[in-house]
C-alpha cells in the first residue's frame, strides 16, 4: 500500500500511495458511495461466433495463453473480492464456455461464501451453443442464472451478423436452459438501425414462449474496430415505442443496481427490460468492477484504465491483501460516470470480447 503507483499502458501496476483505502474486510466502496457488490469475469477472449458489433471476421490477435487467468488465480480473485464484499460473480467472455475447465470454475467459485456466510450467486452470459452440452454439470456445480445472446431470430441475418450458420446450435441452447427450470432467464438482443429494429416485438415474443426476458441493449462503443455510430443505435425511446405499439407495458420500481429498466407486458406474468448505457446511463447505482481473462481490473465498462493483478499473483512473495488494495485501488478511481455522451469520451482500446461482458 506505500508503492508508487506505475501506469504501464494505462494499466496500474501496484496500488497508489496517497488513497486513503478503507482495510481488508471493509466493503468496496468508491469516492462517490457506491458499494460494489457484483465483478464480472471474463474467462476468454475467444469466441465461436463473430459478431459484427464485438470483433472482426479475421486477423484477431488473441491474448498470450501464458497471460490467461489460471482457474486457481480466478479462484483465488473471487475468494478476495468475497470476503470483500461482492455477492455475485458473472462469468463471461469472449465465450465462457469455450474454456475446457468451466465447470470446475463454477464449481470452486459457487463454494465461496460472502460476509454473512451466504452462498454467492454465481451466473453466466453465454452465446448458447454449448449449453445442451455443459448445462446439466454447471447446474450440479453451482450455476444459478443465465444470460444468453441472441440479436435475431432469422436465419439468414443471423449469418450476417454473426458470421456463423450457428442459429440452430443457439436456440438448442435456449430450449436446454428453458427445461432446466433456471430462473430468471434472460435473453440479450442489441438493438441496431436497419438491421434488427424490425424485430423488436418478435423478440420479445419468442423469449416469452421461452419464459425468458429479453433485454434489449443500446448498441454501445466497444467494438473492436471501433467502427460505432451513434446514429446506427436504436435508443431507448425507439425501443419502448415500438413496443408499445403491440404490448401494454407497466414499469416496474425497484431497480435498484441492475443495469435493466424493466416493464411488464400485458399485465404480467412475463417483463422486458432496455439497457440503455448512452442514452439513460445508470452510472450513479453502479456496483460493479471487471475481471478480464488477462487479470486487468476494470471499474467500468468504459475505462481507459486497468489495474494489473498478474504481477501479484504470479509472484513469489504474493499476498491476499496484496489482491484486495489493488481491488480498493481500482474502486478508488472510479469516475462518476462512462462520459459517453462527452466530446472528450474516448472508446476503451480493447474490443467488447477482450473486455467481458
Amino acid at each position: 500500500m506505500s508503492a508508487i503507483p506505475v501506469t504501464i499502458g494505462m494499466r496500474m501496476s501496484q496500488a497508489p500511495a496517497s488513497a486513503d483505502l478503507a482495510a481488508p474486510g471493509a466493503p468496496l466502496v468508491d469516492t462517490h458511495g457506491r458499494v460494489h457488490r457484483d465483478l464480472r469475469i471474463s474467462l476468454t477472449d475467444r469466441c465461436s461466433l463473430r459478431c459484427t458489433y464485438c470483433m472482426p471476421e479475421q486477423g484477431n490477435e488473441w491474448l498470450a495463453r501464458t497471460s490467461i487467468l489460471s482457474t486457481d488465480e480466478i479462484v483465488r480473485i473471487a475468494r478476495v473480492a468475497a470476503a470483500a464484499g461482492i455477492t455475485t460473480f458473472r462469468l463471461t467472455g469472449g465465450e465462457p464456455l469455450l474454456r475446457t475447465d468451466i465447470v470446475e470454475v463454477v464449481r470452486r467459485v459457487s463454494a465461496l461464501r460472502t460476509v454473512d456466510g451466504d452462498p454467492v450467486q454465481v451466473a453466466m452470459t453465454t452465446n448458447g451453443i454449448s449449453l445442451p452440452k455443459f448445462l446439466p454439470a454447471l447446474m450440479a456445480a453451482g450455476l444459478q442464472r443465465l444470460n444468453i445472446s441472441l440479436d435475431t431470430i432469422r436465419r439468414e441475418r443471423f449469418h450476417d451478423l454473426t458470421r456463423r450458420d450457428r442459429l440452430d446450435d443457439v436456440l438448442e441452447g435456449i430450449a436446454a436452459a428453458q427445461a432446466s427450470g433456471l430462473r430468471p432467464l434472460k435473453i440479450n438482443a442489441v438493438a441496431m438501425r436497419d438491421v434488427n429494429e424490425d424485430e423488436i416485438v418478435d423478440l420479445v415474443e419468442f423469449a416469452m414462449a421461452h419464459d425468458a426476458q429479453l433485454r434489449f441493449i443500446e448498441q454501445m462503443p466497444l467494438d473492436a474496430g471501433h467502427t460505432w455510430d451513434r446514429a446506427r443505435m436504436v435508443t431507448r425511446e425507439e425501443i419502448l415505442a415500438r413496443l408499445e405499439e403491440r404490448f401494454t407495458l407497466t414499469p416496474i420500481a425497484g431497480r435498484g443496481g441492475a443495469p435493466a429498466e424493466r416493464w411488464t407486458i400485458d399485465g404480467g406474468p412475463h417483463s422486458v427490460g432496455v439497457i440503455a448505457s448512452v442514452t439513460a446511463p445508470f452510472c450513479g447505482d453502479c456496483d460493479r468492477m471487471r475481471l478480464t481473462a488477462d487479470g486487468q481490473l476494470r471499474n467500468c465498462l468504459f475505462s481507459t484504465t486497468e489495474y494489473d493483478l498478474l504481477p501479484i499473483l504470479r509472484a513469489d512473495d504474493a499476498s491476499d491483501d496484496a489482491i484486495d488494495a489493488m481491488l480498493r485501488s481500482c474502486v478508488f478511481g472510479k469516475l462518476p460516470g462512462h462520459a459517453i455522451n462527452d466530446p472528450s469520451f474516448l472508446q476503451p482500446a480493447r474490443g467488447m470480447n477482450a473486455i467481458g461482458g
